[in-house]
């Protein structure tokens, strides 16, 4: 019973599974989500924390240990002698080990000033990362309505088989009554054949591209998945919103951090000290024998000329600046000419969409003066081919155009940044 009911739901789940759909705007966030790339926003974040936490350390007390042992060649020695005293003469082996804590007290901004160049840069970086992603919508949107082309040419080209199954009976018919002349239905069964192989290349095709699909958005696809013709809207206008224009702004604010940070860096520092330690001599130096000791101090520390240095590299980072905002007015400038190529491609693109229409109204009406022709015996069949062929071919010319209008929208609203 238990194999039964098993049996019975894997019936009823396989027919789901081969129906399966997506559509265009899934693929854009599976692309986002799954491609390897990803990844890397999370690795540079990541990266990130441990760069902001090594600067932070600098807050925290910095411990040092060290310790030596000399001998020297000579030593102190008073040239006179104090009646009564005797003043026991140094080592000259000598010994002494320390531990130190150096407090920063201050340091004009300086940490401070590093963290948010380490935030500026990981906001620079996952932008990045958000461009390079976004640059393969438009190698999705390729893959995606060439599949969908496939699909509709699979479509039109049954429609044609059955049409021509149809006639072949009739044909079949009038040769049986002798209305049609031998040999006609041979015509109808090689132009069957034909439609066989067409379909294999079809399908063979439309493999290939799903594959290409399934690995960039690492998603299972299949030649049973139905892939949505969606209604791709525009607004035909210049408004960019693409994430390369959030990018160089991030640049820029990274080089302001940049410049902010050097600015800090001739600041004076102020650090607190401690020193404790144990050796032979202490700091007594007339005490000849092993004692510990300490200090404590505050130390201030200013670099008070640099050469310029500081100066010049503030205005080389004036002149990335500069770079930066020409890079930005180039792009906005070959982005534009793409939306305005884009467009132009779209306006040509409707214009086919309407002649094809007419076209097509006028290839019916001959098809259907052929089909009353072939019935009466006035034309052959490989003559009522040609028209069905012809009709054929200017609905998947029809079928093409409307494919390649909704590429070029769904490209024309890539380039825009929608």
């Amino acid at each position: 019973m238990k194999r039964i009911t098993l049996l019975f739901v894997c019936l009823v789940t396989l027919p789901s599974i081969a129906q399966q759909s997506i559509t265009l705007n899934e693929c854009y966030l599976l692309v986002s989500e799954n491609y390897p790339l990803a990844k890397q926003s999370q690795i540079i974040e990541s990266q990130n924390k441990l760069e902001k936490a090594s600067i932070s350390t600098s807050k925290l007390p910095q411990f040092s240990l060290d310790a030596q042992a000399t001998y020297q060649s000579d030593v102190i020695e008073f040239p006179f002698s104090i009646p009564g005293v005797e003043v026991e003469p140094l080592n000259k082996d000598q010994y002494r080990a320390t531990i130190s804590v150096n407090q920063l007290i201050y340091n004009g901004g300086l940490t401070e000033a590093s963290l948010h160049l380490k935030s500026a840069e990981l906001k620079t970086k996952q932008k990045q990362v958000e461009v390079n992603l976004y640059q393969l919508k438009q190698r999705i949107n390729q893959l995606y309505f060439s599949i969908l082309l496939a699909q509709e040419s699979e479509v039109l080209l049954a429609v044609k088989k059955e049409q021509l199954e149809a006639k072949l009976k009739e044909v079949q018919s009038g040769i049986k009554y002798g209305v049609v002349l031998p040999a006609s239905d041979k015509v109808l069964e090689a132009e069957l054949l034909k439609i066989s192989q067409q379909s294999e290349e079809l399908k063979s095709n439309k493999i290939a591209l799903i594959e290409t699909l399934s690995s960039l958005i690492n998603q299972p696809l299949t030649i049973e998945t139905t892939f949505e013709n969606p209604l791709v809207e525009t607004q035909l206008n210049s408004d960019l919103s693409r994430p390369e224009l959030e990018l160089f702004q991030f640049k820029k604010e990274e080089i302001e951090n940049s410049e902010n940070l050097i600015a800090k860096q001739n600041s004076p520092k102020l650090l607190g000290f401690a020193t404790g330690g144990y050796g032979n001599p202490g700091l007594n130096m007339l005490d000849n024998s092993f004692q510990t000791f300490y200090t404590v101090g505050v130390r201030l520390h200013w670099n008070v000329f640099d050469w310029n240095s500081n100066k010049k590299q503030r205005e080389a980072l004036s002149v990335n600046k500069e770079i930066v905002a020409n890079e930005t007015e180039i792009f906005k400038l070959n982005t534009n000419i793409e939306l305005n190529q884009q467009q132009k491609e779209i306006i040509k693109i409707e214009s086919y969409i309407h002649s094809d229409l007419e076209i097509i109204n006028l290839r019916k009406e001959v098809l259907k003066s052929a089909d009353s022709q072939l019935k009466n015996g006035v034309i052959t069949t490989s003559a009522y081919i040609t028209e069905l062929t012809n009709l054929y071919e200017d609905e998947n010319t029809l079928v093409k155009h409307r494919i390649q209008l909704q590429l070029a929208k769904a490209n024309y609203n890539s380039i825009k940044g929608q």
